[in-house]
């Protein structure tokens, strides 16, 4: 019996080694040259913008990154006022979508009915899908001209005449200005920051808000004390990427910003942005001409830029997931 056993028990087929088929090269090798012609292509791109822009940093050398002037007739340019409209357009959307954006994922988190919560959810995810064409289009027909009826003349009026800060709000209303971009860039940065907000509101323990509550603390205490402390770095990555977002926006920002290449300290004022700039201009220009290349060398540092805030808020949004 022990001989009968040992034989069957030899008999046991061993798994056999695994090898690597050749579909299983194949796919390696076809996810390698995916992730590779990726890291090709976005080198590609900063290395035609700086080619294609490196005239002009040789004609104008670095004060052309503070020069104001843009004459294409005399053939000097400068991206100072294009910088600083893409800027200050950037960051006031920032600071209006921003609280919107954490209402919106505060209600649909901890306040909303759960059966509510997933078509609000939708809704707000939805918003992120209409062409920024669009958007443009919306506050050029709807928005400036209210801006220009009834929000600018009331600001104008009250707020313009605080000090300190009143000569921000002051000037005719025209309803386009770099006030109304803004606000058309909040709107359409709002549902990625609270998208953002909402999953990394989710993330949190249901424990630690349990145990916050079993304390007596009420709703506004346990968002304020236990959920933004948790998820302050993958918040602050959300907002990065709105950032990025905002900085990059072309054609909604074209329509409503009013296009004049001069630095106005009223936010009412008209303006322009790197984006706006290339695309009102870049059919215009002859090929080989130092126009063109002024606009290429808008085009690397608006990259440079969004490059740098997208790191930005990958590395953040990355370090609370490692923790």
């Amino acid at each position: 019996m022990q001989q009968a056993a040992t034989a069957s028990v030899g008999t046991i087929p061993r798994p056999a080694r695994r090898s690597s088929s050749l579909g299983d090269t194949i796919f390696a090798a076809a996810c390698t040259a995916a992730g590779g012609f990726v890291l090709l292509l976005l080198g590609g791109i900063i290395v035609e913008l700086f080619l294609g822009g490196l005239p002009a940093f040789r004609t104008f050398g670095i004060p052309f990154l503070w020069s104001t002037e843009w004459d294409p007739v005399t053939e000097v340019f400068g991206a100072g006022v294009s910088i600083y409209g893409t800027i200050i357009t950037a960051v006031l959307a920032i600071l209006l979508a921003v609280p919107l954006a954490f209402g919106v994922a505060f209600y649909l988190t901890e306040l909303a009915p759960i059966w509510l919560r997933r078509p609000v959810g939708t809704a707000v995810e939805l918003l992120a899908a209409v062409p920024s064409i669009i958007y443009g289009m919306w506050g050029f027909f709807l928005i400036a001209p209210i801006m220009a009826q009834y929000v600018q003349p009331f600001m104008i009026d009250s707020v313009g005449t605080w000090p300190v800060i009143g000569f921000l709000f002051e000037g005719p209303p025209f309803g386009t200005g770099i006030f109304t971009a803004a606000l058309i860039l909040a709107i359409m940065i709002l549902p990625f920051i609270a998208a953002t907000m909402r999953d990394v509101f989710e993330q949190v323990p249901p424990v630690f808000k349990e145990s916050a509550y079993g304390l007596g603390c009420t709703t506004w205490e346990v968002m304020k004390g236990v959920v933004l402390p948790y998820t302050r770095i993958s918040v602050a990555g959300g907002i990065m990427l709105g950032l990025g977002r905002a900085l990059g926006e072309t054609m909604a920002v074209t329509f409503v910003i009013g296009n004049a290449n001069r630095i106005t300290t009223t936010l009412f004022g008209p303006g322009n942005t790197i984006a706006s700039v290339i695309a009102l201009e870049f059919g215009e220009s002859e090929i080989g001409s130092l126009k063109l290349s002024a606009l290429l060398a808008l085009g690397f540092i608006l990259f440079v830029l969004s490059f740098i805030v997208l790191a930005l808020s990958r590395f953040l949004l990355r370090s609370r997931l490692k923790a």
